[in-house]
């Protein structure tokens, strides 16, 4: 699994925390000569909140995972939530509203890019540059851990399996970069073709997941893996429309007060949302309970099939249901992240979420190997007594930790800008 993005009230932001949403203001809105160019922006508190809740939704279904035991020469990784019931938790896999939310962003930065004359391969170039710096420190820092714990003596297997799981993090920058590519398409197939857009968005990975099942042989297998990036095109393409439709209604409709109207907010939209909603969620259960899918949402030790390695139909379904889901209770969300706890929650992880997105996994790691390695101590089982008393203390555990590497290492974040 993996996160998307979020940076300061003045500049566009990068990835996995990928990007600042703003929209245009009104176009009778009073500019000066040298900014005519430059259309003025104002965030979206909407954007901010999904992406906020995605990176928590990464970060703590990560944390519940951890499982592992060590026989002073061999490290074992398990999956906690590969025990009973654990796979329902999985369920709540929230990478549908990371491109959601990154969808959105490219929506409106492209809007601002057609408006103020910009290239969009400038755009890209710079959000690509933003992203090198985390990355590039997250790369060295585990570079030189890895030969620090080798050379103070930290056994082999121990180390070496760490360090090939962190970076798997990074597979959703791919995706991001493609999708920030084919953005400019994305956006005049929606304004041109609409609804039938999103629709050939959707039924694409499905029939591609179809044919991987329905058909034998390795050609078909192979192909399947385009829904790595097909899968996850479907909820970008519903930030980019929703973006568009901020900023560009097709047909601008007024409240009584002679402002525009929420198009999300009327009767018949939110009972589609609804019905989306509801349809998608059965569409799931029915797809797992009568096809050849596990019951886990991701990839479990064990299955002969990942749902995420590539996406499958469940996967989608899913995914369908979490955008209508969001939108449909977008006003609440809102609202709840508009002042108080919820706006200082949201506002940091604008601030920080790459930084949390690419070191959460390895806070973790750093935990459980003082715990198991240094301390000689045994994971408790899964999902017993122990299990379930001992959650806050390891989660403190891991926070603590993840603020220390988010002060060390955000700075780079913050470079970006």
């Amino acid at each position: 699994m993996a996160v998307l993005d979020a940076p300061a009230p003045h500049a566009p932001s990068a990835p996995p925390p990928l990007a600042t949403a703003r929209t245009t203001a009104p176009a009778s809105a009073p500019t000066s000569a040298p900014d005519a160019a430059r259309p003025r922006r104002a965030r979206d508190p909407f954007v901010d909140v999904v992406r906020a809740l995605g990176t928590l939704g990464v970060v703590l279904l990560h944390w519940l995972m951890a499982e592992a035991t060590w026989d002073g020469r061999t490290l074992l990784v398990g999956n906690a939530l590969g025990h009973g019931a654990g796979w329902l938790v999985t369920w709540l896999q929230p990478l549908a509203l990371l491109f959601f939310a990154a969808g959105a962003s490219a929506g409106y930065q492209r809007s601002v890019t057609t408006v103020g004359g910009r290239g969009w391969g400038g755009t890209i170039a710079a959000r690509l540059r933003g992203v090198v710096r985390p990355v590039a420190a997250f790369a060295g820092a585990w570079a030189l851990a890895v030969a620090a714990l080798l050379a103070v003596g930290v056994p082999d297997d121990a180390v070496w399996r760490m360090a090939r799981m962190a970076p798997q993090l990074l597979w959703f920058l791919g995706v991001w970069v493609v999708l920030m590519a084919l953005t400019p398409l994305l956006r005049a197939a929606w304004q041109r073709w609409r609804w039938g857009a999103l629709a050939v968005a959707v039924a694409l990975p499905l029939a591609l997941d179809a044919l991987r099942f329905g058909l034998p042989g390795e050609v078909t297998g192979a192909l399947a893996w385009a829904n790595v990036l097909l899968a996850w095109a479907a909820p970008f393409l519903a930030g980019i429309a929703y973006a568009s439709e901020r900023t560009a209604p097709r047909r601008p409709a007024l409240d009584g007060t002679g402002a525009p109207a929420d198009p999300l907010a009327g009767r018949t939209a939110r009972l589609l949302l609804a019905a989306g909603a509801l349809a998608a969620v059965a569409a799931t259960v029915v797809l797992v309970a009568a096809g050849p899918y596990p019951l886990s949402l991701v990839g479990m030790p064990g299955d002969e099939i990942s749902n995420l390695g590539p996406p499958t139909a469940p996967v989608i379904a899913h995914a369908v249901a979490q955008v209508c889901l969001v939108l449909l209770f977008r006003a609440a969300l809102v609202r709840r992240a508009a002042s108080g706890t919820g706006a200082r929650a949201v506002g940091a992880l604008a601030r920080r979420s790459m930084t949390v997105y690419l070191w959460h996994l390895t806070a973790m790691f750093a935990v459980v190997g003082v715990a198991l390695l240094g301390l000689g101590q045994e994971l408790p089982a899964a999902w017993g007594a122990d299990w379930w008393a001992s959650r806050p203390v390891w989660f403190a555990a891991y926070l603590l930790v993840l603020l220390g590497l988010v002060r060390v290492f955000g700075r780079f974040e913050d470079r970006r800008r």
